[in-house]
């Protein structure tokens, strides 16, 4: 069967690259925050349009770490839509805080602005919690719509977090979703499009004093002096054999966004006459961390690729308000029934950068031969 994902035709690319900054790293000793993770972090800045960025240990702490340093408690509340990975609502629930769960775009998947405003509208009058912050998720690599979020956060004082673990390289006219977001967070998860060989994250922000905040955070709430503590934290620091990986895989991290994005308009143009393939909100640019169409007979349609030797995966079969651990907090007014029916209908394809030629032609007749 096909790789769901091609990480082998690019370790072999950057496989000189890689020997050298590892053998170089591992020399050196430093491994734990060493000179490649400050470089990575200058890097990221730059190439996400923000003044900072700070690396972390996973996607996951990269949403905790600003929910800490804006110190939420009980009684906050934070709306996160619930067609999304775990981690963007179980950050809250351990900070203390109430997840509200809003429904998404039926085209993009991606948070919807009409049912943010309705879950925090009925926040404020029906519920003795206090609206805090906003978490938008950058679903399957593509940028949710911020200039509306934005304009909701701002008209009510809320802080917003660009959950972009999928979608770090997406861009909306232009701009990095830091051009909106009070903070960015990355997740360097071997299977995201900017992905290390193990755990890591990243944060990137304009404020430098949030900056401040999780530097403290990250590295056990230490100050100034090595040992001085200035306030409780975690640890949550980059190994540096990561951040050197990271570099190495920056480099070509553009080329393989012109990649994914080529191989998207090839299966939209094999298939898009006979599934439901997706819609990149106007003005955006997609990193396609997946690429997700919607069937009918999903269950079937698995089986007959499957046959062909073509791997798929469901994103995410069972939403987060449905789940047991989650089934007590609260959803937006009227329910969530765009994200309950996508969950029944989403099937994700093969997507990296290097898909193209036999391995995306087998894919596109297999899916037209399913479907027919």
């Amino acid at each position: 069967m096909m790789p769901f994902i091609d990480l082998a035709t690019q370790r072999a690319r950057l496989q000189d690259k890689l020997d050298t900054i590892i053998s170089k790293i591992v020399a050196e000793g430093r491994y734990v925050l060493g000179p490649e993770v400050t470089e990575l972090e200058q890097r990221l800045a730059e190439f996400g349009q923000a003044d900072h960025a700070l690396t972390c240990a996973n996607g996951t702490d990269a949403l905790a770490l600003p929910l800490m340093a804006w110190e939420l408690q009980k009684g906050d509340a934070v709306f996160v839509p619930s067609f999304t990975f775990a981690s963007t609502a179980e950050v809250v629930p351990l900070q203390g805080a109430t997840p509200v769960f809003v429904d998404i775009d039926p085209d993009t998947y991606c948070m919807c602005p009409k049912s943010l405003a309705a879950a925090i509208e009925w926040t404020k009058t029906q519920t003795d919690l206090k609206p805090r912050v906003v978490i938008a998720v950058d679903l399957f690599g593509q940028p949710a719509d911020y200039p509306a979020i934005s304009e909701i956060c701002k008209a009510e004082g809320l802080k917003l977090i660009a959950d972009s673990a999928q979608g770090f390289g997406c861009t909306l006219n232009g701009k990095h979703p830091a051009a909106w977001a009070d903070i960015t967070t990355i997740s360097f998860y071997p299977a995201k499009p900017l992905g290390c060989y193990g755990d890591g994250g990243a944060v990137v922000m304009r404020d430098a004093e949030l900056a401040g905040l999780i530097r403290s955070l990250r590295n056990h709430g230490e100050g100034e002096a090595r040992y001085a503590y200035e306030r409780i934290g975690l640890n949550s620091r980059l190994d540096t054999l990561q951040a050197g990986i990271l570099l190495a895989k920056l480099e070509i991290f553009e080329e393989e966004i012109v990649g994914r994005n080529a191989a998207a308009d090839a299966y939209a143009e094999g298939f898009g006459d006979v599934v439901k393939t997706p819609t990149v909100i106007d003005g955006g640019v997609s990193v396609w961390a997946q690429y997700t169409i919607e069937v009918d007979d999903r269950e079937g349609f698995r089986a007959k690729l499957a046959e062909a030797g073509v791997p798929t995966a469901i994103y995410y079969p069972i939403p987060i308000h449905l789940q047991a651990p989650y089934a007590g907090f609260p959803v937006a007014p009227g329910g969530l029934p765009v994200t309950e029916a996508a969950a029944h209908r989403v099937v994700s394809l093969p997507m990296d950068g290097y898909l193209g030629g036999e391995r995306q032609q087998a894919v596109i007749s297999a899916v037209r031969t399913a479907v027919a």
